[in-house]
């Protein structure tokens, strides 16, 4: 166990022994003492001591400097003279990075730490550990009332293993809330009056902050990648082999570094894609230093030599990514030099440190462990492409963080719902990964555990079953959990989302005569919810053609109009990476308007041998950019899905997935029509690709001849037995020019092909 957990674990053991009294019946015993010169930082530490104390005890407890304390007993805040006297090795905590310093004496208890969050830290790990305060959200926490207050004996030093913290939700980036979790990341909005956060200057992707094109390009083309014989500076890189370049690069970063001096790294990484120099000079680096990361380590050392002579603390930041994600043979990264991975590839239903899927990433990290002094893991936590999604990963979150911590990380970014407000649990995931980036020996279920009692009362132990039944659910149908999934039909059947319904109605059940526990209770269920509305179609089609009964949602409709009342009640803000969910909550009420005519080929036939796909169930890649549902009085259902004719993107798709019965052939028509300026020439492309065996099964080209008239037409792909790997799909004809927007209104199946 991590010492510090083992001296408050003893400490909290001996609560009633003889110890430093803190608070008797309600009144006061000791005083506040802060340094006198204390700093704003030290002065905010007994500012949150006095108020919880208060809460807690419901005593006042005065601050006062140092030299107006007088001898009674005493809460010594800060790096206090007497602390330095008569608690010596305080000194030594005070030099490590977020070190915190805790030690009773006979007449007074010391809350001391490292400059500028270590004291803060001290005082938020004794109200947790010994005052027992939580601070579940930004907004909701518990003090428990101990008018009588006793501190057991307690002597703890600790600092924590990762240099940088982040939990990346909207939430958890606040002041103070961000400090009360002992964050301390980039992104973390804290004032220097709660100890500021760590800066990353340049964040990452910085040769062009630091070299912009536009600047230095027309006089100094050769500081530029050479790519098949020509400079470039469009999707390229900087030329690493270049001395002159590199001198101006160093200059720029000591500049950035004068701005702000107390940065904790400065990024010199490369830019968000390939095109690295091809340049001879360049090529003898790469074959010199083990590849093409050894180039870029060669390079980013020499920088981060002249930075240290007038920077020695500064880390230098850089990238293992794309075309330098394995680690060199050649060559080590300097001792102030941080190699940042990012785990965006990863199957996160499995543990990244021991899970047969994630084997490649693995392998980078102990390749580039044995080689780096430190490492800094981008992880991704959340499902980017729908954030208001069940996504059951957390089982895997403490081994994970435990995984890079013995891989010398010394910075973790763990990328969650930033965005959105109503994402799957954001608030138990965002405090149960601060606690362990603050201590990765913690126990992840106990802290789960915690949070779900603590936070939702009653509900506590049914929501454990929910989200134990939705990671077995998972782990057993052997799905890719990816941090970009569309749906959870991967991994989640109708049946099993009626019994993840059941025993979510058990926890709302356990807290419904508690207003305040109910609505949070409530407002976890929007993922749940979602996922429901997103497959409702789908799931109730799959139920008509089995001839089984549906097990969803009877009212859709309805419950939509509630996902919606709720998700803006809470400003959910974005619904995916980049989304809006005012745009997204538009589409999904469309949904379930006014059905549709039933198709003209369809009016005869049983209605398990065909079915009608809407715009609303469609896959839109580039959403808002690519592709967009938009009303149209032509469709079937007066929306349908619209492209511009600018762009070549399989921008609108249809997945087969679980829908279609196996076994069964099916003949596939698409209603499309385009809107054009041309008179010929391609109007727009469809298919079926099967990706699991990776060709096509069906491509079409229509020409605008076929759609001249303006009106939906049904382009017949054949008849195909489709797999769950299938999936539909239509771009346009990147014709800027000669089409204006083509649109697809629905896809048609017909059993046997009839």
């Amino acid at each position: 166990m991590n010492p510090m957990c083992m001296a408050l674990a003893a400490g909290l053991a001996a609560v009633g022994a003889a110890g430093f009294e803190v608070a008797r019946d309600g009144r006061a015993q000791c005083v506040i003492v802060i340094p006198d010169t204390a700093g704003d930082t030290v002065r905010t530490a007994a500012g949150e001591l006095a108020e919880h104390l208060k809460l807690a005890t419901g005593a006042e407890f005065p601050i006062v400097p140092e030299a107006r304390a007088g001898n009674g007993p005493r809460i010594l805040v800060g790096p206090c003279r007497e602390t330095a006297r008569r608690v010596p090795d305080a000194a030594t905590v005070s030099r490590q990075p977020d070190g915190i310093r805790l030690r009773t004496l006979p007449d007074a208890l010391v809350l001391t730490g490292a400059e500028p969050r270590g004291t803060l830290y001290a005082v938020y790990t004794f109200l947790e550990d010994v005052a027992g305060c939580r601070w579940w959200t930004s907004t909701e926490s518990h003090v428990p009332r101990r008018p009588t207050l006793a501190v057991p004996g307690l002597d703890v030093s600790y600092a924590p293993r990762l240099l940088y913290r982040e939990a990346f939700y909207r939430d958890a980036l606040g002041s103070p809330f961000a400090a009360r979790l002992r964050t301390n990341g980039h992104f973390c909005r804290i004032p220097p009056e709660h100890g500021g956060h760590y800066e990353i200057l340049g964040w990452c992707h910085t040769f062009y902050q630091l070299l912009p094109p536009d600047r230095y390009f027309a006089d100094h083309p050769e500081w530029y990648s050479l790519i098949d014989g020509e400079r470039r500076h469009a999707r390229a890189q900087v030329c690493l082999a270049n001395g002159e370049m590199r001198a101006e690069l160093t200059a720029r970063a000591l500049a950035w570094l004068r701005e702000k001096p107390r940065a904790g790294m400065i990024s010199i990484s490369q830019n968000d894609w390939h095109g690295r120099c091809q340049c001879p000079a360049c090529q003898a680096l790469e074959a010199t230093c083990g590849g093409p990361s050894g180039a870029l380590i060669h390079f980013v050392n020499q920088v981060a030599g002249e930075l240290e002579k007038e920077f020695p603390e500064a880390l230098v930041e850089t990238l293992a990514y794309q075309y330098t994600r394995q680690a060199p043979a050649g060559i080590a990264p300097r001792r102030n030099v941080v190699v940042r991975l990012c785990s965006i590839e990863c199957d996160f239903s499995q543990p990244l440190g021991a899970g047969e899927r994630n084997a490649g990433f693995r392998a980078d990290v102990e390749a580039w462990r044995a080689v780096a002094p430190r490492l800094y893991i981008w992880n991704y936590v959340t499902n980017f492409r729908h954030y208001i999604l069940p996504h059951p990963n957390l089982r895997g979150l403490g081994p994970d963080i435990r995984f890079f911590v013995d891989h010398h990380a010394v910075g973790l970014f763990e990328q969650g719902d930033s965005g959105c407000s109503v994402g799957d649990f954001v608030q138990l995931r965002a405090w149960v990964l601060a606690r362990l980036m603050w201590n990765p020996d913690l126990d992840e279920k106990a802290l789960a555990a915690e949070f779900l009692n603590g936070y939702y009362g009653a509900a506590g132990p049914h929501l454990k079953r929910y989200l134990d039944f939705r990671e077995e659910a998972v782990a057993r149908s052997g799905a890719f959990l990816r941090c970009y999934m569309n749906d959870t039909s991967a991994w989640l059947s109708g049946e099993q989302l009626a019994r993840a319904s059941a025993l979510y109605a058990e926890a709302e059940a356990a807290v419904a005569d508690q207003p305040e526990l109910a609505r949070r209770v409530r407002r976890e269920r929007l993922s749940l919810d979602h996922a429901w509305l997103q497959r409702w179609h789908a799931l109730a089609r799959a139920a008509r053609l089995a001839g089984t009964p549906f097990p969803g949602p009877a009212d859709p409709k309805a419950l939509a109009e509630e996902f919606v009342q709720l998700a803006n009640q809470y400003r959910a803000g974005q619904y995916r990476e980049g989304g809006a969910f005012a745009n997204y909550a538009d589409s999904l009420l469309a949904r379930f308007g006014a059905p549709a005519a039933v198709p003209d080929l369809c009016r005869d036939l049983p209605e398990d041998r065909w079915l009608d796909v809407q715009e609303g169930e469609f896959t839109l890649h580039g959403e808002g950019r690519w592709a967009t549902t938009a009303p149209d009085p032509l469709a079937s259902n007066q929306r349908a899905a619209r492209m511009p004719g600018n762009h070549p993107q399989w921008a609108v798709q249809w997945p087969a997935g679980g829908t279609l019965p196996a076994g069964t052939a099916w003949r596939v028509l698409v209603a499309v029509r385009c809107e054009a300026d041309a008179t010929d020439g391609p109007a727009l492309s469809l298919g079926i690709y099967d990706g699991k065996e990776r060709r096509a099964r069906a491509r079409r080209r229509v020409d605008i001849p076929e759609l001249a008239d303006g009106a939906y037409h049904l382009i017949d792909l054949g008849v195909h037995g489709l797999t769950a790997d299938c999936y539909v799909w239509a771009a346009p004809p990147d014709r800027a020019e000669g089409v204006r927007a083509v649109f697809v209104d629905r896809i048609i199946f017909l059993r046997g092909g009839q």
